[in-house]
């Protein structure tokens, strides 16, 4: 299913080397300024740069569709980016030879032979520049949020300062190291979430999945909070605010935001297409073969997903804060 949201409503389409990513957004309240200016700053955040990142390079300039005279109408918005630097010959291998950890052969298995895995697909990391598009937009329904997202540990190391050599001496050694990455967002106001099924935490959690390499999520103290007493861990309240002492909730109670500042952490696994030789299964020898992969990969996704991260929670909360001030 490509579509997501009750009251702010996404559907993504395209794929990695198709002609082009894009994404349709329904229920986008009429009258909000819109152009290309305003996603250049969470664009740049996701682009590749710096050591271990992928050498392909795409302009990333979004073409915007539904509005008139640079405002939303209430209408869907549509905003695309074009493919233009692909190299799909590189990926035929893995019709035969699916890359290990990888969605090669689920996707097929799944979709039937005549899908297309270049470049991964739908699994690929570039599906993400729609995400950072719709979550762009998602911040002008909730302005009152502020979001800081960072990376907070690349491989078994927690000090940013070391996380160039890290990720330098994966990619020397042709392989990949994956990371976890914190969003913190303040100024949300209580009350957001529909519990049962549509807790705050659920509707973040279902798109930060979505996002390709995520393999866990906490809020608060998360999976610490599990080696604490009760005594120890709850979250005194001070005032007639609400707010609390310390925030082991992250934020949420019950599903529902409660005032304080959402905490949430994604683990992000090692990319799957790395340069060392592995073996995996070869569906035309039928036996087991040795894989190189060439290609171009980040070595370590961890840093750029932490604007994709951050824009997957503006969606949720987006959807959330539409839903609380229209729950028809």
């Amino acid at each position: 299913m490509n579509t997501f949201g009750r009251r702010f409503r996404i559907t993504i389409r395209g794929g990695s080397h198709a002609s082009e990513v894009g994404i349709a957004i329904d229920g986008v309240p009429a009258g909000i300024a819109v152009g290309e200016w305003m996603f250049s700053d969470d664009l740049d955040r996701r682009r590749p740069a710096g050591i271990g990142t992928t050498s392909r390079w795409e302009s990333d300039i979004p073409h915007i569709e539904g509005l008139c005279n640079g405002l939303t109408t209430g209408g869907i918005v549509d905003i695309s980016f074009r493919n233009a630097n692909v190299r799909s010959a590189d990926y035929e291998r893995f019709i035969t030879q699916p890359r290990p950890s990888h969605a090669d052969l689920t996707q097929r298995r799944k979709y039937g032979n005549g899908y297309d895995i270049s470049g991964g697909g739908m699994a690929s990391g570039r599906m993400t520049v729609a995400l950072v598009a719709a979550g762009t937009l998602a911040k002008q329904i909730i302005p009152w949020a502020v979001f800081s997202t960072r990376a907070v540990s690349i491989g078994r190391q927690s000090d940013p300062a070391l996380f160039d050599s890290e990720i330098g001496r994966a990619t020397r050694e042709g392989d990949s190291i994956g990371g976890i990455a914190e969003c913190r967002i303040t100024g949300v106001p209580a009350s957001l979430g529909e519990p049962f099924f549509d807790s705050a935490e659920s509707v973040i959690s279902h798109l930060v999945f979505s996002i390709p390499g995520v393999k866990g999520i906490e809020f608060g103290d998360g999976f610490d909070g599990t080696r604490k007493r009760g005594s120890e861990r709850n979250d005194i309240i001070i005032d007639e605010t609400g707010r609390t002492a310390t925030n082991n909730e992250g934020g949420i109670n019950g599903g529902i935001t409660n005032g304080n500042d959402i905490i949430f952490r994604a683990a992000i696994k090692p990319t799957a297409s790395i340069a060392m030789e592995q073996t995996t299964y070869d569906f035309m020898q039928r036996t087991m073969m040795p894989l190189s992969i060439g290609g171009r990969h980040d070595a370590c996704i961890a840093r750029r997903a932490a604007v994709v991260i951050e824009a997957a929670a503006a969606i949720a909360l987006a959807d959330l804060w539409l839903i609380h001030n229209d729950p028809k």
